[in-house]
C-alpha cells in the first residue's frame, strides 16, 4: 500500500479537515495505510453510528471548528503539515435551506480561515474539496468542465461555488503559480466530485443512507426525486483523484495547481429510481415508495461532470463501474447490519488491486 502514489505520503504530515465525516474518514484510513502521519481537524462525528469511530486509527484527532481561527492556526503551527486536504463542510442541500447562515459561514468563511492558516504556516500543498454542485447548473446533457462558471441554486450549492471562487482568488493573489518559489511556496488545487457513495455514510437525506437505514429497519424507503440523474461513484474513486493531485503538488509540479473534476464514466449517471432497483439485486428485502408530496425543496434533476482533463493530463480513471459500486456499497452495509462486520479494509484492498490490474498511473 505504501508504494502507491510514488510512495509520496509515507512519513509525510498530512492534515485533513473534516476527518470525522464520511469522505474524510475513508481518506484518513487510506493515508494511514500508506504510512502518513495523519492529523485530523474536525467537529465531532456528525452521526451515530459513524465510520471514523469504527476504524480505531492511531492518528492525531483534534476536535475543532474551522471557523475557530485561533485553534486552526495553533494546529497548523504545532504540526506543520506538508499538505492539507480540506474537506470540512456543511455538506447537505436540504439542511442548507434550514440553516443558510451556518452553511455559508462554514463553507465560505471556514474555507477562508483554512487558507489563511495554511498561508501563515507556509503549507506546501493544499487540496481544496468542493462539489459538482458548485457549477451554475443549466440542466443540460453535457458535463461541466473546470472552466465553466460557478453558480448554485440552493444555499449549499451556492456556498460551494463561492468556496471555489475564493480558492481561485487565493491562487491568483497569494499562491500564484508564476510566483512559486519566489514570493511563496504553496500550490493550491480544487477538486470537484459527483455523488459519492460507499459504506459508512449515515448522513441524513442521502439516498444510499436512506435505503440502507430503511431496509435494516424493515421499512420502505421514501424516494423524493425518482427521475433525478446523478453521476454515482464509490467514495474511493474521487479520493484516488485527490491523492493523485496531492502527489503532484508535493512533487512541486506547478501545472497541477488548478481545478479538477472527478466523476464516473457516462454509464455511472443513472436515475434515483434505477439506483434503488440496482441495489435491490444485492439485498432483496429492499423496498421503496415514491414520495409525491408537493413543495419539496428544489434539487437539480440533471448534473454531470466532464472529467476529460483528469483523464488526459492526470491519467486518472475510475476503477469500478456502477454495478460494482452499488454491489460494494450494499455489501458493506449488509455485513454491518447482519454480521456486525466492517468491510472497509477489504474494499480498499480490492479497489487498489483492481486499479493495478488496469495499470492506472497512481498504482505504478
Amino acid at each position: 500500500m505504501q508504494n502507491l502514489f510514488s510512495n509520496i505520503y509515507k512519513d509525510k504530515t498530512v492534515l485533513v479537515t473534516g476527518h470525522t465525516g464520511f469522505k474524510g474518514s475513508w481518506l484518513v484510513y487510506w493515508l494511514d495505510q500508506m504510512g502518513a502521519k495523519v492529523v485530523g481537524y474536525s467537529l465531532e462525528a456528525p452521526t451515530t453510528p459513524n465510520h471514523i469511530g469504527f476504524l480505531n486509527l492511531d492518528i492525531i484527532s483534534i476536535i475543532g471548528d474551522i471557523r475557530d481561527v485561533d485553534k486552526l492556526n495553533q494546529t497548523m503551527q504545532t504540526y506543520k503539515p506538508d499538505i492539507v486536504f480540506h474537506l470540512a463542510a456543511q455538506p447537505l442541500v436540504r439542511l442548507s435551506y434550514e440553516n443558510p447562515i451556518e452553511t455559508y459561514e462554514t463553507n465560505v468563511i471556514g474555507t477562508l480561515k483554512v487558507f489563511e492558516a495554511c498561508r501563515n504556516a507556509n503549507v506546501k500543498a493544499i487540496v481544496n474539496i468542493t462539489s459538482d454542485k458548485a457549477y451554475e447548473n443549466k440542466e443540460w446533457i453535457w458535463g461541466y468542465r473546470e472552466n465553466d462558471p460557478m453558480g448554485g441554486y440552493d444555499p449549499y450549492s451556492s456556498s460551494k461555488g463561492c468556496a471555489d471562487l475564493l480558492a481561485n482568488s487565493y491562487r491568483n493573489s497569494y499562491f500564484n503559480p508564476n510566483d512559486y518559489k519566489k514570493t511563496h511556496n504553496t500550490l493550491l488545487a480544487s477538486c470537484r466530485a459527483g455523488n459519492v457513495i460507499g459504506g459508512g455514510d449515515w448522513a441524513k437525506d442521502r439516498l444510499m443512507t436512506d435505503i440502507m437505514l430503511s431496509v435494516s429497519q424493515g421499512k420502505k424507503v421514501s424516494i423524493r426525486n425518482p427521475y433525478a440523474t446523478r453521476p454515482w461513484q464509490h467514495v474511493l474513486e474521487p479520493l484516488s483523484g485527490y491523492l493523485h493531485i496531492g502527489q503532484k503538488l508535493l512533487e512541486e509540479q506547478v501545472a497541477f495547481g488548478e481545478a479538477w473534476n472527478f466523476g464516473p464514466s457516462d454509464e455511472g449517471s443513472i436515475t434515483v429510481e434505477e439506483v434503488v432497483k440496482n441495489v435491490k439485486k444485492h439485498w432483496e428485502t429492499i423496498d421503496y415508495e415514491i414520495n409525491r408530496e408537493q413543495n419539496q425543496p428544489h434539487e437539480a434533476n440533471l448534473l454531470k461532470l466532464d472529467c476529460s482533463k483528469a483523464h488526459i493530463i492526470l491519467k486518472w480513471k475510475d476503477v469500478w463501474d456502477s454495478d460494482t459500486t452499488f454491489e460494494k456499497t450494499v455489501k458493506w452495509y449488509k455485513a454491518y447490519y447482519e454480521e456486525e462486520k466492517m468491510l472497509t479494509k477489504e474494499d480498499l484492498l480490492t479497489y487498489v488491486n483492481d486499479a493495478k490490474l488496469k495499470s492506472i498511473e497512481w498504482t505504478l
